[in-house]
């Protein structure tokens, strides 16, 4: 819980070692029998583990510290994303996946589903088939997943979900992503009370929140904390980052940004306002269909086509008035990367703001050069 009286900057960087502090509560969750679901993507519907009074925890992903070793299995070439998720399973330094009952994957890109099965040697693991499109058969393909994955859970947990159960998830998840919208639209004012940074470690941390329930009151305590500071961020120019998940390693583009005159108001990727913009319809009678609706309507580079990452970016950009368009892609990501023709043309041509792509990986290597594109870009605004 967060400590009210604490100042700003001491609250921001509690949730910033949020999850390095979840590290113990992660056994704290085990030692009440509660059940642990490993994921590594949004696409896995938190309100499954909540139904079988489990929870649902982001696995390691963002850091270089195990790619090493995960190059002894796999392509060097590959995605850091992927590699840094193998090596930190196969080296035992995630305590996530090391307590996790069973780890769930999706079929998102090729790299990742082919690397599951390496993973499967070493921790139980599911594999949701993920459609590539967001139709009428797509979405019967995708309910169809989420029974599956019902059943999964039912039989390895032994715990039975029902439509009740599913019902009161719904409303426990929907109420932590209201308020986490709630939250980040405060970038939406002329005035920012926060930095993107301390923006995105709040976003990054709260994940890491086991107690559902608690997010809601302490992101409302965090919000009048913020107003009552009085903080204001005026006259720099307004940036949307959107493509890949970042935080980790990959905060030194937000790092950039700011460090030359710049402030992110808005994140469009897997930890922003991608996978919480929409809300699951709640008391339908058919809560399975409901889940179903709302997460394949996910604006991921995954879904081809995917009108509604343009439609949550043409929203961002107005309601936060935002001068200039960040496209961080992971190296090897392919859906984002060809996807960034269109985004360009999205900024350029529709909402005549800067557009800049950024590839980059888990290394420190490239920082100098981020730097420079990234100072030339704000100076161009």
């Amino acid at each position: 819980m967060i400590d009210i009286k604490k100042d700003l900057p001491e609250i921001f960087e509690d949730f910033a070692e949020n999850r390095q502090n979840s590290f113990l509560k992660v056994r704290e969750v085990k030692e009440n029998d509660n059940p642990l679901i490993g994921v590594f993507c949004k696409f896995f519907p938190q309100e499954l583990a909540i139904a079988i009074d489990g929870t649902a925890v982001s696995l390691c992903s963002t850091s270089d510290e195990t790619i090493a070793d995960a190059e002894k299995d796999l392509p060097r070439n590959l995605c850091p994303l992927i590699k840094s998720s193998y090596g930190f399973a196969i080296t035992d330094k995630c305590p996530f996946f090391y307590f996790s009952d069973l780890v769930v994957g999706e079929t998102t890109c090729d790299g990742k589903k082919k690397m599951y099965e390496y993973l499967a040697e070493t921790k139980p693991v599911h594999v949701m088939e993920l459609p590539n499109k967001q139709s009428k058969e797509g979405l019967v393909l995708w309910e169809k997943e989420i029974y599956k994955m019902i059943d999964v859970l039912e039989e390895y947990f032994g715990r039975k979900i029902t439509k009740e159960k599913l019902e009161e998830a719904i409303k426990i998840k929907n109420a932590e992503r209201t308020a986490v919208k709630d939250f980040y639209e405060i970038m939406k004012n002329d005035e920012i009370p926060v930095s993107g940074l301390e923006l995105w470690h709040v976003l990054n941390g709260i994940t890491f929140e086991f107690d559902k329930r608690a997010v809601p009151k302490q992101l409302k305590d965090l919000k009048e904390k913020i107003f009552s500071e009085n903080e204001k961020i005026t006259g720099k120019p307004r940036i949307l980052i959107t493509g890949c998940p970042i935080g980790g390693a990959t905060e030194k583009v937000i790092e950039a940004v700011e460090n030359h005159g710049g402030v992110v108001v808005a994140y469009e990727n897997c930890g922003g306002a991608k996978a919480i913009d929409r809300n699951v319809e709640e008391d339908t009678g058919d809560p399975i269909r409901a889940i179903a609706e709302k997460y394949i309507e996910i604006g991921c580079a995954c879904m081809s086509p995917n009108p509604n990452r343009m439609d949550l970016l043409n929203r961002i950009v107005d309601q936060y008035k935002v001068d200039g368009v960040i496209d961080m892609h992971l190296q090897a990501c392919q859906p984002f990367q060809v996807e960034s023709l269109k985004i360009k043309r999205f900024a350029n041509n529709e909402k005549n703001i800067p557009y800049i792509s950024i590839e980059t990986d888990y290394s420190q290597s490239d920082i100098g050069q981020i730097n420079t594109r990234v100072a030339a870009f704000i100076e161009m605004i």
